[in-house]
């Protein structure tokens, strides 16, 4: 029987959809104007969010996102602890990885999820 691990993305300023799973935040600042109520949060984890200067040097800009994307993979690859503990939720059951960005195409969830996809199928043999 083949495990299917499901890994979604959404912003954290959309409600808790019942399909989420465990919904755990992925950002190193706690989100402006949400409440921890509102959030609906099985975990909050910090760690493998992008480093500070990282988060700082990408600034959200479009023109910069391939090269984020492959630092932030290295910083992924640097931190097996922090990808650990997200593997257990995976494995767990579905996911959902939450960020506070505005940008829904150019954020770190979809690096992350990406990510965690690859390690799956690596996991696998594929």
């Amino acid at each position: 029987m083949k495990t299917q691990h499901a890994i979604r993305v959404r912003r954290i300023y959309d409600p808790p959809a019942p399909d989420d799973g465990a919904r755990i935040l992925v950002d190193r600042l706690w989100p402006r104007g949400i409440s921890k109520a509102h959030a609906g949060l099985a975990l909050w984890l910090k760690e493998v969010a992008p480093s500070a200067e990282l988060r700082a040097w990408f600034g959200h800009d479009p023109a910069k996102w391939a090269a984020f994307a492959r630092r932030y993979r290295a910083e992924l690859d640097a931190n097996p602890a922090a990808v650990a503990e997200l593997m257990r939720q995976v494995a767990a059951g579905p996911v959902t990885l939450l960020y506070a960005a505005h940008d829904p195409a150019h954020n770190q969830a979809i690096v992350l999820a990406a990510y965690l996809a690859a390690y799956l199928k690596r996991a696998r043999g594929g």
